[in-house]
This record gives structure tokens, sequence and C-alpha cells, in this order.
């Protein structure tokens, strides 16, 4: 299994929502197709709730690893350490990511200090970023940071974690360069 894929929205089902137990990390879905073909695998990121575009206004909890799948409707992530809590029936994503951001302080809901997310950014939203606050040096896997400074001003800091081409997007959410 590879650290990281090609593909930032493996699948978003219409419609389809999970639960999470906390105690068992047992998740279990509702018009699901984990396991199938083309949607969830073992090692994919499991994204619960669904992010804006500008990370705010929305019910994103964070990302999970996925260790195993049990069956069309059942799987099993690894931890809840990137995941804020509350959470009840959600939407979510399926992602290629790089596996390492699950337990990054730095990339998870838990963190309150700031507004950080990894995007799969294809070059052509690389282009489309140009010349906005946005603007990024490589396509790939990019963890963007934003925040507010003490004058107001929006700041935005990337960190290109995986330079590739060929990174397959239809993100979800949109990365904010790209609107």
């Amino acid at each position: 299994m590879a650290l990281w894929g090609n593909n930032d929205n493996v699948s978003v089902q219409s419609g389809a929502t999970v639960t999470l137990d906390y105690d068992t990390l047992i998740v279990t879905g509702t018009g699901t197709t984990f396991g199938t073909v083309g949607y969830a695998k073992t090692g994919d990121l499991i994204r619960f709730g669904h992010r804006d575009a500008t990370g705010t206004g929305s019910t994103y909890y964070g990302d999970a690893v996925i260790v195993g799948i049990t069956s069309l409707t059942q799987l099993t992530i690894g931890s809840t350490a990137g995941l804020a809590g509350g959470m009840g029936s959600t939407s979510f994503t399926i992602a290629e990511g790089p596996v390492s951001s699950v337990i990054d302080n730095h990339y998870s809901e838990t963190n309150t200090a700031y507004d950080s997310f990894i995007y799969g950014i294809s070059t052509s939203g690389t282009s489309v970023a140009q010349e906005t606050a946005y603007q990024i040096a490589h396509g790939g896997w990019v963890g963007i940071t934003t925040y507010t400074d003490m004058h107001g001003n929006l700041r935005v800091k990337s960190e290109t974690l995986v330079a590739m081409s060929g990174i397959e997007t239809g993100n979800r959410p949109t990365f904010p360069g790209q609107k």
C-alpha cells in the first residue's frame, strides 16, 4: 500500500451517511458501498462531514485512516486522533491523501488556532490559483493553512507535501484558489 495515492475524491456517494462508534472505531454506513472496486479500501482516508471552500460554516469533523472493511456498510478506522468530537450521522468522502496527515496535529480538526487542510491540487488548479492569495508552487498534495493576522488580513501559507502531476481532483471541498 502506498503512503498516498493520486485521487483526492475517490468517492462521494450521494445521500450516503456514516456514524462512528468512538469506543470500537467501527464506522457504519447507510447507502454505502465500502470495499467495492472504485470506492473505499483499506489505507484510504475517510473524511467525516462536509467542509466548505473557506473552512467556515461547515460540518467537517476530520479524517481517519481505514484499517479494515467488513462489508458494504461497515469499516474500521485506526484511531480518532484527527477527529473533532460531537459527530452524529454525517456525510463523508474517501480520499487517497497522505495518511501521515491524520496524526499530524497541524492538520487535525482538533487544532483550533488556525485552519489547515490538505488538498489534492492538479496542474490546472495551480494555474487558476496564480495571482490569488492561494497561489501555490506545485500541484500534488498541498497543505494550506489560513489565518487572520492582527490587522484583520487573510494570511495563507502553503506546504507542498507531495509534488506530483497527474493528480485527480474533483475536490470536495474545492481548493479556495479554484473558485
